[in-house]
């Protein structure tokens, strides 16, 4: 398809080679799109926003849009996009402020389903899925393979763990454990390891055996230092446990157990 003639393309953006524009949509100052990638129709590329290649944008998202935040002041901040992202209809992903590291990153093979919203800051990592209605408010991380459900909430500054999976119409305000589910409405949620999305990623008996005995350690009533400390003792040779370990000592707004 090329570049519709409708498609407005400011003359300091960066085009790649085989990236179709469609009808209506809006590539802004400084952008770059990646190779291969399809920006369809009614799409707003706002500004200093770095797409990668092979990307799909549907209809009416709007990538790259100041932040809102009441301390943002109009500096020049950024949102990175990875290679091959899907980003449906009607999703929204702001810029970065300057006093929160100046941009918004996306890695690859991330899927952003219709009406998301991820705010300033956010670092979702690769082969994540955050589903329709999610929202995802400023500084939030998401980890690797990490999968956020329809209708969840997550409060700013929290971490999702790699191969976490959040459940639908959740609302997290601490972090959320590697390799754990966690689901519910604030302090009132559920725990448990993510054995199904465990096995389908091929993590071997031993893992999950690991993950599972320190699931057991921590969701107990003891003091969470001694729990911890338990679960490496315990868990020496373990990646995965020792991910879950580093996880919880490295928080800083409290993680579900």
């Amino acid at each position: 398809m090329g570049i519709h003639p409708t498609a407005i393309i400011d003359p300091t953006a960066e085009i790649g080679s085989g990236v179709d524009v469609g009808p209506y949509s809006l590539v802004g100052p400084r952008v770059v799109v990646g190779d291969g990638t399809e920006v369809m129709g009614h799409v707003s590329i706002d500004k200093d926003t770095v797409i990668g290649k092979g990307c799909r944008i549907f209809p009416f998202a709007s990538l790259g849009a100041d932040p809102q935040d009441m301390k943002y002041s109009g500096g020049r901040t950024r949102l990175i996009l990875g290679d091959r992202v899907t980003v449906r209809e009607s999703a929204t992903i702001h810029r970065g402020t300057e006093h929160g590291g100046g941009e918004t990153r996306i890695g690859s093979d991330v899927l952003v389903m219709a009406t998301v919203h991820v705010a300033h800051d956010c670092r979702v990592a690769d082969e994540a899925i955050l589903s329709s209605y999610a929202v995802l408010a400023g500084h939030v991380s998401i980890g690797h393979q990490a999968i956020v459900s329809g209708s969840s909430a997550i409060h700013q500054f929290v971490r999702v763990g790699d191969h976490a999976f959040v459940g639908g119409m959740s609302g997290i305000v601490k972090d959320v454990p590697p390799f754990m589910i966690v689901a519910g409405i604030r302090d009132s949620v559920a725990v448990t390891p993510n054995l199904v999305g465990l096995r389908r990623r091929s993590f071997s008996p031993e893992a999950i055996a690991a993950i599972s005995g320190v699931f057991r350690l921590l969701h107990n009533h003891r003091p969470l230092a001694a729990c911890l400390a338990e679960a490496a003792g315990r868990y020496p040779d373990s990646p995965e446990a020792r991910a879950i370990v580093e996880f919880y000592r490295s928080s800083e707004r409290g993680v579900y157990r």
